[in-house]
């Protein structure tokens, strides 16, 4: 990270997830009563250990559009992240590092745009676009996952893409305990631990989950770039890098419930911790092939730079919700509260070396990076019965968020070695690291000591019901925010925004023959402002040799879409559909030319993200997942989807897509189950299409290889189960194009500043895990 780009982490974080309610005690029979209906839906521990049935894709039966998967349906793959598990979906497409599954993105679009629930609840993103990276959330904890691919007046309109909801066991989901255990084992021969314990069952009149992980994380990427003055031209220089993340999540989660005939009670929580080191190394050579020393040491040596970037991260996440429901003579009243917060804490270091000079220089740099999110939130909303199986649905909706960001960086560290340092260095045994000195003199970099304030206030309507063969909902969102930036390191003082919209939306389902059903929708939806975008700082040639200069009245983007989809039940437990959807995004935020000079003189200019053009996204979506029983293959599961996504938007450079969307992304599989063995093996193959990054001064094209999982179980009793899984079997490279140029009249004439072309790799990874029900 540099100090040009740093300044993206100025962004909304926590990470989710609790829930804290209090309710009045009820009676004593009135909780056994709602604990006996409750009883039939309690999994015991034996039965998520040994599941000896193939899980498919649920249907749903309310008004919107959305698709199901309980954790049966990922488990046997074992993921151990949320983002991990969502490979498996469709329309969700990932920009990631090999073997990585952080920021979704449904539908090929920027996590941005994507709204991510957890339990039904809004969480706070860790990223300047305001995004939540799932790689955090562990997969043992998930009950199900839901794709809602519309929008409802009941939820915040964040989801021009659609919404993502994961939902966590709690103590009516699970009764008894179990543990796992197991080893990861990557490419070059390390190897990590991942545990956990999970406990559910009656305490009092409630029920408890308690659960507790650890994973280690591991990523050994290989990079590999070769960089020219343009397409076609001589090789200037190639680097080889390794860059290894090596680190450790600890998570804990805890709920108690009650649930009565007239109250709902809950009392949740979830912690995580994070210890991160990221190691890059990586070595600059003249030659194409070859890794000799110091290009001046005499002996045909090729090395022209050794750089070595160290980032430290320590994160801590909590968060704490409360949720109270209460049914009464006026229909039901419920009320949540919220608190989160995250703690981002790192320290990063890059030294390097140069060679391609009379003497060695040297050059050290240190950023230190503090950020501390704290985020409250209220809820209330009445649901009325008004006859005939009409409801009517009513609420608000409170935030107030606070983000406090204080970047640091080190008076650089500047100086010439020894002209002897060419013959005597070998960048296999030594390090750039040994000649740094003591970093002194921190100073805030542009933009980096901050205040962000947001305050949200929504109120919502809607009435639902169902007509015969048709479940509906009509609903309306009004939604006001108001944001204060404050730029500690800037004169001027505080800007605020202020700014409300109105969001209807509409649903229906459609039950039409024997098991089919069309589904139909429509929604206006919103996606707010990054942070970065609205901080009023100038970053100097941020964008190639062009400033960046911030925009605190950015307003946010809106979009009218629709979806309309069919699904067929098959046999008793399958499902098959197809879905259409489109995007009108108006306001769409574009950096554009001030027409003012920029900082590099002549030539370069200053831009400013702000809202103009329009843009839509549209696609269709298909998916299957079913037993071949209707081939007398009643112990054979199949499941795939493919997703074929476009988009259109255009700027000052011509017509193009959304920014790193993937023109496609499938995935296919099957699950093979033998009951008289108790065993079962599978396999899963998912592929997604390349995606282009057109930005001022920067054009990126991204492909991936082909991902391969493979696992084989094998059950014994009805307690134990160990499993044997293989991952990126084929070693998938994600391969990289930048087209880089230095102004934007060189980039509309295709003048190039610089050619690179890079692909990384990390190898397959293996995994033995095993689970003990008590």
């Amino acid at each position: 990270m540099n100090c040009k780009s740093i300044v993206a982490t100025l962004a909304g974080a926590s990470l989710p997830v609790l829930a804290l309610s209090l309710a009045a005690p009820a009676a004593a029979q009135t909780v056994e009563t709602a604990q006996a209906a409750a009883q039939q839906e309690i999994e015991t521990a034996a039965d998520v250990v040994v599941n000896g049935t193939i899980a498919y894709r649920n249907r749903t039966e309310g008004a919107e559009p959305e698709l199901v998967y309980d954790q049966e349906f990922f488990q046997r793959f074992e993921p151990l992240t949320a983002g991990d598990a969502l490979k498996r979906v469709p329309s969700v497409t990932f920009l990631s590092d090999v073997i990585e599954s952080d920021g979704a993105r449904l539908r090929g679009l920027d996590p941005g745009y994507t709204q991510i629930l957890i339990n039904g609840e809004r969480v706070p993103g860790t990223n300047a676009d305001r995004s939540f990276f799932l790689d955090r959330i562990p997969a043992e904890l998930i009950k199900q996952v839901e794709i809602v691919r519309s929008s409802s007046a009941r939820r915040t309109g964040d989801a021009v893409a659609g919404t993502l909801n994961i939902v966590l066991r709690d103590g009516y989901q699970l009764d008894g305990g179990y543990i796992r255990g197991g080893l990861l084992r990557f490419d070059d021969g390390e190897v990590k631990p991942s545990l956990g314990a999970v406990f559910g069952g009656q305490v009092g009149p409630g029920r408890i989950l308690l659960g507790a992980n650890l994973q280690g994380r591991y990523n050994p990427k290989k990079k590999y770039s070769l960089r020219y003055d343009e397409p076609g031209a001589a090789l200037n220089n190639r680097e080889d890098q390794s860059d290894v993340r090596d680190g450790t999540d600890y998570a804990f989660n805890a709920s108690y419930t009650i649930d009565t005939d007239t109250t709902d009670f809950e009392l949740s929580g979830f912690y995580v911790r994070t210890d991160r080191t990221e190691t890059e190394r990586s070595f600059e050579y003249s030659t194409a092939t070859g890794s000799g020393g110091s290009i001046r040491n005499g002996a045909g040596g090729n090395l022209l730079v050794d750089n070595s970037n160290i980032n430290g991260i320590e994160q801590d996440n909590f968060s704490i919700n409360g949720k109270l429901g209460q049914k009464w003579s006026l229909g039901e009243t419920k009320l949540k509260v919220g608190f989160a917060k995250f703690i981002d804490n790192q320290w990063e270091t890059e030294n390097e070396i140069e060679f391609d000079r009379a003497a060695p220089r040297f050059t050290g740099d240190r950023f230190d990076t503090h950020i501390v999110d704290k985020e409250f939130s209220a809820g209330l909303e009445h649901e009325a019965p008004l006859g005939s199986g009409i409801d009517l649905v009513f609420g608000g909706f409170y935030q107030n968020k606070v983000r406090d960001t204080d970047i640091q960086e080190a008076a650089r560290q500047r100086f010439n070695l020894a002209t002897s340092f060419h013959a005597a260095y070998s960048q296999f045994a030594l390090t750039p690291d040994t000649n740094a000195q003591g970093f002194t003199g921190f100073t805030p970099i542009a933009g980096g000591l901050s205040k962000i304030k947001e305050e949200r206030k929504d109120l919502f309507g809607l009435i639902e019901g169902e007509t015969g063969a048709v479940k509906w909902e009509v609903g309306l969102r009004w939604e006001n925010t108001n944001v204060r930036i404050d730029d500690l390191t800037a004169a001027g003082g505080a800007i605020e925004q202020d700014y409300n919209q109105l969001l209807p939306s509409a649903s229906a389902k459609i039950s039409v023959g024997n098991g089919g059903r069309i589904t139909i929708s429509g929604a206006r939806t919103v996606r707010r402002p990054r942070f970065d975008y609205i901080t009023p700082v100038l970053l100097e040639a941020e964008l190639g040799d062009n400033d960046l200069l911030g925009n605190p009245l950015l307003r946010p983007e809106t979009a009218w879409g629709a979806d309309l989809g069919f699904e067929q039940r098959i046999g008793s437990t399958g499902v098959i559909g197809v879905n259409f959807f489109y995007r009108d995004v108006k306001d769409l935020v574009e950096v554009y030319n001030t027409q003012v000079e920029g900082s590099e003189g002549p030539g370069t200019f200053v831009y400013q993200p702000r809202n103009t053009g329009d843009g839509q996204v549209y696609g269709v979506e298909f998916d299957v997942s079913t037993s071949l029983g209707f081939l007398g293959l009643p112990d054979t599961g199949v499941f795939g989807n493919l997703s074929l996504l476009e988009s259109d938007i255009t700027d000052e450079l011509g017509e193009r897509r959304f920014n790193g969307q993937s023109n496609t992304v499938y995935n296919f599989g099957f699950i093979q189950n033998f009951p008289s063995f108790g065993a079962a093996f599978g396999a899963t193959y998912r592929k997604q299409g390349a995606a282009i990054d057109r930005n001022v001064g920067e054009e990126v094209r991204t492909t991936y290889g082909a991902d391969l999982e493979i696992f084989v179980e094998k059950r014994f009793g009805k307690s134990f189960t160990i499993r044997a899984v293989g991952s990126n079997l084929l070693d998938s490279e994600k391969r990289e194009a930048f087209n880089k140029f230095t102004t934007i009249e060189d980039q509309i004439d295709r003048n190039f500043d610089e050619y690179e072309l890079e692909r990384e790799n990390a190898g397959p990874v293996f995994q033995v895990m095993a689970r003990l029900a008590f």
